[in-house]
């Protein structure tokens, strides 16, 4: 894997730097090639002291994305780190329990999945409700509206210029986002 890390509001110090690499360089464990994967870590420190991270990994088959907020740089690793490693094993059950009968060889060694994965083998995706609703052609700003008098954090619309289906969504920060479907 190669590394992109970057700073905002912090120097990222070789050792820093290194210790990023490190841990994150142990999630290569889980694939058989990670050959011209490129890792983007950004690091962030607030004026509150507060220090994020947030870590995105493209791969052929899925999107790895973390972000965690500690006060300790080193922790914030540490934690995404986990959360990275989650996110691998839920999908790599995931892909077993789908593909299990088809023999399918998949981006993942054959002995990757630690014993604690035991929990994430049990876990089932179980839908509890369905809504069909016709998409009403709007702008972003009245689907804005249209989420908060509802209540919700994310909204479904055809967008009235393009006449293709966007999603309007509350951020963390309390700001709003747009995802727009090709």
């Amino acid at each position: 894997m190669k590394y992109n890390i970057r700073g905002e509001n912090i120097e990222v110090t070789q050792a820093l730097r290194e210790y990023a690499e490190k841990k994150i360089g142990k999630l290569e464990r889980y694939f058989e090639s990670t050959e011209g994967t490129v890792v983007h870590v950004n690091l962030k420190v607030y004026n509150d002291k507060h220090s994020k991270i947030e870590v995105t990994i493209p791969m052929p088959q899925l999107v790895l994305r973390a972000e965690e907020r500690h006060d300790d740089m080193y922790a914030a690793i540490d934690l995404v780190v986990d959360k990275l490693e989650r996110q691998i094993r839920k999908h790599k059950t995931k892909v077993n329990r789908k593909w299990r009968d088809k023999e399918t060889k998949y981006v993942f060694a054959a002995n990757d999945v630690p014993a604690a994965s035991a929990e994430a083998d049990e876990e089932d995706f179980e839908l509890v409700r369905t809504k069909r609703f016709s998409l009403k052609p709007m702008d972003s700003e009245e689907a804005i509206l249209q989420m908060n008098m509802l209540g919700h954090n994310f909204f479904v619309f055809t967008n009235a210029e393009t006449n293709r289906t966007n999603i309007v969504y509350r951020r963390k920060d309390g700001r709003y986002g747009l995802i727009e479907a090709n």
